[in-house]
């Protein structure tokens, strides 16, 4: 708590700056030294009470202030808290709650309540465990004990010399904390071993991973589970208020019905087209949802706008609403098979070359026969645009790549090969929880805000909708499997380029700068325009969600279009000339 510690208040405090006034007067007051010392001292004098014999109405408030104090410093000792602060606030709280209570029917609610919070956090925590693959697979477990932080040397290598028995150690854990609820089938027959299961593993916990504390959080909840499982004929129990369990099975049931209608409004919302959006049906047979603004023009090209992975044409919201005020150009947004509206056929492997098919064949019947396009990519869009130099030949007249995906990247950026597996894990997480009903928990991130207004909700509604996230894993795989397989080398492209960069990308990781010129490299030839720019300030992502960021990156753009129309004018008028 020094000046200058991890929990010094003077620092720490910039956290609520959001907060209420009265609630950072209230943070402040607790984050005095003074009345924090205080505090930890009355905590100190209440524990020593609670280890004295007695059953006065005084260990109740002995138990509600250590609860209630407990969350008061959690803000005050943001680093160095964990789960086992939470559940020891929980039990403190809640029993003391009990104890000051004549009730014996909200003496058992808050058993109850106590029991079912046990439950789920066994529940919960196992069943997102089985999201992972390494959970699954049994190497979890030795994955976790080769880390400084929670690892235990001994047991890693013996994990290592019998991995056998450390993976059906693993699964035991995940069954452990998937399977807990059983403690309530045939009448509580099975409390006493899973209990006993439950404490060993915190105590095991203890021992290797230096998880200490829960131990006695954890276990704290198991009397109340040891209650709550008991059978209503036996002498201990009799007369226990059950009703707790059927509020939270109705309530529970109230709330998958709710999180299904939500899920169904969002889906609806997210396949929903704009008015004005029309469709067209690719070689593979695949339905692209576009919009276009094309005017009778034929000099200046068509510029064609590729989203990114798990990303639709509402994160091009700013650039093209800024393309649309300050210029006359002509523009095209889609979205891929499987985002948004659009659908995916399915019924083979997909690849990347699909995805490059989808775009060839929505130019071909979109934009008029005889009309150059401009095709600008973000991420994995650009390098879908890149591929399609080849189909299109001389009708491509430039590519813009906006912050792109270059294919070598998981070879040479260790960065991004160290982040592909964790990408993989968290993109099964998303759709499993997605398909689980969790969409309804989930809150409207920041980007999602920072579009243009009429934008966010179907933006939002399409990140909440497991089709967008099944899309993503789907081009992911297909691209990891690509990218690794890459052999090193960008063929020559006849089309002009604009590579622009993300500062704070380029920043993180240089490889990606030297990628991103070999982009641009390219696109050298005689005759050939290509620029590269970096956006300062901007991540892989601002850039086009921040209306500041994006506006100069539609700027950019513009006089990209703009020069290089300029540049097909005089070569035009020079092949004229020579003819003559």
């Amino acid at each position: 708590m020094r000046k200058g510690g991890l929990n010094d208040w003077s620092i720490a405090r910039d956290v609520h700056v959001g907060s209420t006034r009265l609630t950072r007067r209230f943070l402040d007051f607790v984050g005095n030294e003074k009345t924090t010392t205080a505090l930890h001292a009355a905590r100190v004098a209440a524990s020593a009470g609670l280890l004295l014999p007695g059953n006065g109405k005084w260990r109740g408030a002995a138990n509600v202030f250590l609860g209630l104090s407990n969350a008061a410093l959690y803000p005050r000792h943001r680093y160095g808290t964990d789960g086992s602060d939470q559940v020891s606030t929980l039990v403190q709280t809640t029993t003391g709650l009990a104890r000051l209570s004549s009730s014996e029917n909200v003496q058992d609610t808050l058993m109850w309540y106590v029991a079912l919070q046990a439950n789920m956090s066994y529940l919960i925590s196992g069943w997102v465990k089985l999201l992972g693959r390494p959970w699954r697979d049994g190497s979890a477990l030795a994955g976790v004990m080769r880390t400084r932080t929670y690892g235990h040397e001994g047991f890693f290598r013996l994990a290592q010399r019998y991995p056998v028995p450390a993976r059906y150690l693993a699964h035991g854990v995940l069954a452990l904390e998937c399977l807990f609820p059983i403690a309530y089938a045939k009448g509580g027959l099975l409390a006493r071993p899973i209990i006993a299961s439950a404490a060993s593993f915190h105590v095991a916990n203890g021992f290797l991973m230096g998880l200490g504390r829960f131990v006695t959080s954890f276990v704290s909840m198991h009397p109340m589970v040891a209650y709550t499982s008991t059978p209503k004929d036996h002498p201990a129990v009799a007369g226990r208020d059950d009703r707790a369990l059927l509020t939270v099975l109705v309530t529970g049931a109230g709330a998958v019905a709710t999180a299904a209608a939500v899920a169904g409004t969002r889906r609806a919302r997210a396949a929903d087209r704009y008015p004005g959006t029309r469709k067209l049906v690719t070689r593979h047979g695949n339905t692209l949802t576009y919009e276009a603004r094309l005017s009778g023009r034929d000099s200046d090209p068509v510029i064609v706008f590729v989203p990114g992975m798990a990303s639709t044409s509402e994160h091009f919201g700013w650039i093209t609403d800024t393309l649309v005020s300050e210029s006359d150009f002509d523009l095209v947004t889609y979205n891929r098979a499987g985002y948004a509206a659009s659908t995916y056929a399915g019924g083979r492997e997909f690849t990347l070359g699909e995805s490059v098919d989808d775009l060839v064949d929505l130019i071909d019947g979109v934009v008029p026969a005889g009309r150059k396009v401009v095709i600008a990519g973000h991420s994995l869009g650009g390098e879908i645009a890149r591929r399609t130099a080849g189909q299109l030949g001389d009708r491509l007249h430039g590519i813009v790549y906006l912050d792109s995906s270059h294919p070598g990247e998981l070879i040479r950026s260790q960065q991004q090969s160290e982040s592909a597996k964790k990408f993989s894990d968290g993109l099964s997480l998303f759709v499993g929880s997605l398909r689980a009903g969790l969409g309804i928990l989930l809150v409207r991130p920041n980007w999602v805000n920072s579009l243009p207004a009429n934008y966010r909700s179907r933006a939002f509604a399409q990140y909440a909708d497991t089709r967008l996230w099944t899309a993503g894993t789907r081009e992911w795989k297909a691209t990891e499997k690509d990218f690794r397989s890459f052999d090193g080398e960008l063929g020559e492209i006849d089309a002009h380029a604009l590579v622009i960069s993300a500062q704070r990308t380029v920043d993180r990781d240089p490889e990606h700068l030297l990628m991103h010129h070999e982009l641009a490299d390219a696109h050298r030839r005689r005759g050939k325009v290509v620029r590269t720019t970096v956006i300062d300030g901007a991540d892989h992502d601002s850039m086009l969600t921040n209306a500041r960021l994006s506006t100069r990156v539609s700027r950019r753009i513009q006089e990209f279009v703009t020069e290089i129309s300029r540049t097909g004018e005089a070569v035009s008028d020079a092949l004229k000339e020579e003819a003559r």
